[in-house]
């Protein structure tokens, strides 16, 4: 079940609140500016699935966001458990880092944390299948996909580069919990 932890930045051991309705989660992110839908993720693919079998899956779905938003480019972060890099491509994410363009994220299998650092608080978003979220430019984030992965995400960029991120250099992500916590 999608939740979102809404933390202080003073507290990151506490949530101020957790809400799990979907309502109240879309409505609590779009006070931030921040998009969160659910899209139907109709057809099934498993962590693993190449990015071109995901794409075709999905193009309707790809289409119509790349349209909406303007975005560039696209691509998939496909892993499960027994993916050799997992422990580095989770690294990759963990730290707070910003983007130059919007970014989308639609989960078609599993979940991920997304964890959005905006003024003093921490809004930490449990994504899962049939989760869309839009981050817009700029806002301070990182993403946990935990120790054992387990998510299809399709990912779009108003850049033609695509992932493009700009460390922070603020240690806030380490204090806060983690996907498995």
């Amino acid at each position: 079940m999608s939740s979102l932890s809404v933390y202080h930045v003073s507290s990151p051991d506490l949530p101020n609140k957790v809400l799990t309705h979907f309502d109240d989660i879309a409505a609590t992110l779009a006070e931030q500016g921040i998009r969160f839908d659910r899209w139907p993720a109709t057809t099934r693919v498993a962590p693993g699935t190449s990015q071109q079998e995901v794409i075709s899956a999905y193009q309707e779905q790809v289409d119509r966001l790349m349209t909406e938003g303007g975005h560039a480019s696209v691509d998939v972060i496909s892993l499960d458990e027994d993916h050799p890099q997992k422990a580095e491509l989770r690294a990759s994410f963990l730290d707070e880092h910003r983007h130059s363009e919007d970014e989308v994220r639609f989960f078609v299998a599993g979940r991920g944390l997304f964890n959005l650092h905006i003024d003093d608080y921490v809004y930490a978003v449990l994504c899962e299948r049939n989760d869309l979220i839009s981050v817009p430019a700029g806002t301070a984030h990182w993403f946990d996909m935990g120790e054992r992965p387990n998510l299809v995400a399709i990912r779009m960029f108003n850049n033609p580069q695509g992932w493009n991120a700009s460390l922070t250099g603020d240690a806030i992500a380490s204090q806060f919990p983690r996907l498995d916590d």
